[in-house]
């Protein structure tokens, strides 16, 4: 079974038309396009459609890597307003993963690149197993502290965190 597929039964997201179209382990992405059942009384998309697909790809980025995880805490800040006919984004990364907790920041964008919010949520690791498979990319690093993926915020880059920001993520990953 495909991520695309495990998530197809999160029944809420996939009524809400929340699309998942990218997930690596500890990153996702999702898609959803404003209709009207997508907008409040103001004429603009329901903060709640915007929640829905910031938690579609928190839970994305969250199980992938294979343990059921859910979410503890949850934030979402709206910054600009979106409505009919905007494409919306969110882009889940993985900031910190511990044994049973992680750490998540989850920035929504319309089709112009332009954040209309963003959201940060902490999880807990039910120890659970789940069972999907991730594709594998020509982009994945080759850094040996990752085992091949590249689960920080530059994806583009094949600099591994570990020769910046004090190179704390090998730290925290093995924690």
């Amino acid at each position: 079974m495909t991520a695309q597929e495990f998530f197809k039964n999160d029944r809420f997201a996939t009524n809400a038309s929340v699309e998942l179209i990218e997930i690596k382990e500890g990153y996702s992405k999702a898609r959803l396009v404003i209709t009207a059942e997508h907008l409040n009384a103001g004429g603009r998309t329901q903060g709640g459609a915007i929640f829905t697909l910031a938690d579609l790809a928190l839970a994305a980025a969250a199980n992938s890597h294979g343990t059921l995880a859910f979410s503890l805490s949850s934030n979402i800040t709206f910054l600009r307003s979106s409505g009919p006919g905007d494409v919306l984004y969110a882009e889940a990364r993985e900031r910190y993963i511990g044994r049973t907790t992680g750490y998540y920041q989850i920035d929504v964008t319309n089709q112009e690149g332009k954040l209309i919010a963003t959201f940060e949520s902490s999880v807990f690791r039910k120890g659970d197993n789940i069972t999907f498979s991730l594709p594998q990319t020509s982009s994945d690093s080759g850094c040996p502290g990752h085992s091949g993926r590249m689960p920080w915020p530059n994806r583009n880059s094949n600099t591994c965190p570990s020769e910046w920001e004090g190179g704390s993520y090998h730290r925290i990953r093995r924690r």
